[in-house]
Order: C-alpha cells, then structure tokens, then sequence
C-alpha cells in the first residue's frame, strides 16, 4: 500500500517511518525520497514488501517545490537550521532583476549537492563529515529545473514555487540564487507540494492515518 504523508516540520522522514511501524505493526515500511527535519509536505510511504519495491521508480518521479528565501544572509546548511551569517544586506535587489537571474536556473544545470546532507562519500554520510570539520570536494550532478514561479517578493523574503526533477537540491538552489544575486541566501521555509502524481491537497497526516487495505 502507498501512503502519502504531509511531513511536519520538526522530525526527520525516518521517524514518520518508525510512527507508522508502530501504528501498524509493520516492520516491512519504507518511503520515496526523504525530506530535511525542517521541511514539509508529501512524504510517499510503502507499506508492505510489494509496495517497497516501487520505491525506486517512484523516487525518480518530478517533484513541485514551494520555498521562502531570506535574502541578504547565507546559512553553512544553505537552511534556518545551520549558522546563519550576513553576506550582504546593501543589495535590495528589484523583482526585475531577480527575475533574471532565475531565468539562469531553468532547464538543464549542474548542482553542488550540500555539504550537509545524506549523500555518501567512501561510505559516510557528507553531513557525518560536516560535522566533524572535514570539507571535501562534492562532485556536481546534473539536474533540471523546469520552471520556477515567483509567488510573492517583499524584502528580504523571496517565496518561489519550484518544478524540478528528481534529485534536485532545493537548499543548494537557494543558496546559488542568493549569490548570483549577489545577496546571499537561505531557506526559510521548504515544502514540497508534489511527487508525481501525489498532491499535497490529498496527503494524510500523522493524526489520519487511513486503514490497511
């Protein structure tokens, strides 16, 4: 059985899993592509060994993503969850010009996955080396951003939706939106609002879990 979930924010995609083990006496449950502790939205679980091996093939699904940067700032997470430093509050950018430079963005780029974050180098997780001090060179992935909506500009937050392919780093787009605006950035706020076909308009929550089938 597949299971949208609405993530809140706060908790990591591995404990949406381990709450659902519980609720349904299930060990045998996985999910499609993991979400920050901070980030929201569709959180695609499979219940069952059947379900489980869809995960693959569902992952490399489109995804929709809704974003609040704070300009002027840049955070070492690319997120609000990491230290946060001024980079450079003089520029107050018009929408004109923000506009432009994510024109820069659309169609097929190359993407520095964050440092902090779950991709494995010689078998450690790069946030497990982050935290220890040690920096090394992340190789780039390409990826393609499809479209990106500006809903709303008022300085220093920037809310954009985002239409991406799988594997795209919202953190890491954030940041290098700031910079080439020249600004900085971070993410405030991270919600994806849709994996292939699930919206997040018919998502569960932890508190509606539905019925086994």
């Amino acid at each position: 059985m597949i299971i949208p979930i609405n993530k809140p924010a706060g908790i990591t995609s591995h404990t949406v899993v381990n709450k659902l083990r519980r609720f349904y006496g299930i060990k045998k449950i996985g999910h499609a592509g993991t979400l920050d502790p901070f980030a929201t939205g569709v959180l695609i679980l499979l219940v069952g060994r059947e379900s489980t091996k869809r995960s693959e093939s569902l992952m490399k699904q489109d995804k929709l993503y809704r974003t609040r940067l704070k300009l002027g700032f840049i955070s070492d997470t690319y997120d609000k969850d990491g230290v946060i430093q001024e980079y450079n509050t003089s520029i107050i950018p018009t929408q004109e010009q923000i506009e432009a430079v994510i024109n820069q963005f659309i169609g097929e780029i190359e993407q520095i996955p964050p440092m902090y974050s779950a991709i494995k180098i010689n078998g450690k997780k790069m946030y497990e080396l982050a935290r220890k001090g040690e920096h090394i060179d992340i190789p780039g992935r390409k990826v393609t951003i499809s479209r990106i909506d500006i809903l709303e500009y008022e300085y220093p937050y920037l809310i954009l939706d985002i239409y991406c392919s799988s594997g795209t780093y919202i953190r890491s787009l954030g940041y290098d939106i700031g910079i080439a605006l020249g600004t900085g950035a971070y993410l405030e706020e991270l919600e994806r609002r849709q994996s292939g076909e699930f919206h997040i308009d018919h998502c569960y929550t932890l508190d509606t879990l539905p019925e086994l089938e």
